[in-house]
């Protein structure tokens, strides 16, 4: 068997695992990673560096394989025969290669496919504003920012245009017109595609992530020129999220930025997929509406006081992350031990159970 049909086997079983990622390092069997927890792939042989850099190359064409071997690392998508698709990056770890494989699944799903609150399609219903969604890494941010693009797609006649590193769902245009460029195939780099964003016309833009204050600015200044713009951060929570956006910018800068903030924001999502007790995972969230008071928090720098806010927002349907997590434990979806796990404050969680 050659490197590119034992990939194509290693890709075919990762999808019939219905695994979230695949990981090719040399002394480790093939892994892969299930309900969140990585297992070694059954019948696979330990790799050697000659296996991982067969399986490697045999992702890459000439142009990629030049620069993946200049720079160190790549981050770009791999098709496997129209059956999977896979958001991947190949890099270098002690002087050998290795790859980490994410599948993206064949279909975009839905904010209820994914087990997310409705009120959340009222962001998809918007003309104008700033909506990020943000949560460690792996924890189910581009599937949902997919699953809100495409509700757009399917209900109104835009112009949605996607910036992503690589690109990952496939959206299929239906009364939108969708634009989804790649970063390093359709632009040099995030920061380029986005200066020349708003001459495209434009009604909807997604960037995969913001990566620094640049894309951050830039974003901003989409949402207040009346375009609804949605991304993703690695942060925690709605609080830590509004701080690190102002933080990225220089002192003298920020006065001017969280006043900006302040205007454009309309909301944040913070999620985890925490595993179930009965297998999969379901998604524990904090959702918070950019309300007067929220707006006010954002301008006066007293981002601590969110938390507070959104506790006592339900009824506008906000929630917090603990409270997102007690319901799980109450319902008898994820157990206590999980929740605390995933939980900021576990013993605010403890008291919050024995409140529902």
């Amino acid at each position: 068997m050659n490197y590119k049909e034992r990939l194509n086997q290693l890709l075919l079983t990762t999808a019939k695992q219905s695994a979230s990622d695949l990981h090719i390092a040399v002394g480790r069997k093939p892994s892969t990673r299930v309900d969140g927890r990585l297992i070694d792939m059954a019948g696979e042989n330990i790799l050697s560096p000659e296996d991982t850099q067969g399986l490697v190359l045999a992702m890459l064409d000439e142009k990629q394989k030049e620069r993946f071997l200049k720079e160190g690392d790549i981050d770009f998508s791999y098709n496997y025969e129209n059956k999977a698709r896979f958001r991947v990056n190949t890099f270098f770890q002690k002087g050998f290669m290795a790859a980490a494989l994410r599948l993206i699944p064949a279909q975009v799903k839905t904010i209820e496919d994914l087990s997310l609150p409705s009120v959340l399609h009222e962001f998809s219903k918007l003309n104008q504003g700033f909506f990020l969604v943000t949560g460690p890494a792996g924890q189910g941010k581009s599937t949902t920012l997919a699953a809100l693009v495409d509700e757009i797609n399917h209900s109104r006649m835009d112009h949605i245009i996607t910036i992503e590193d690589p690109i990952e769902y496939l959206f299929i245009q239906d009364k939108s017109i969708i634009s989804q460029r790649e970063v390093g195939a359709d632009t040099p780099d995030f920061n380029h595609g986005l200066r020349s964003i708003l001459r495209q016309d434009p009604d909807v833009i997604m960037i995969g992530e913001m990566r620094d204050s640049e894309s951050i600015a830039t974003a901003m200044t989409a949402a207040e020129t009346g375009h609804l713009v949605f991304s993703t951060l690695h942060t925690n929570s709605a609080a830590q999220t509004i701080d690190r956006i102002i933080d990225s910018f220089p002192a003298e800068q920020q006065g001017q930025v969280t006043s900006q903030l302040s205007a454009v924001l309309v909301g944040i999502l913070s999620q985890r997929l925490v595993p179930k007790l009965d297998g999969g995972r379901v998604p524990a969230i904090e959702l918070m509406f950019v309300n007067s008071a929220i707006r006010n928090l954002i301008r006066e720098r007293k981002s601590y006081q969110i938390d507070l806010v959104i506790e006592t927002s339900r009824q506008q349907g906000m929630t917090t992350l603990n409270r997102s997590l007690a319901e799980l434990v109450k319902k008898k979806e994820v157990s206590l031990d999980e929740a605390e796990l995933y939980s900021l404050n576990p013993s605010e969680l403890r008291i919050l159970l024995e409140k529902i």
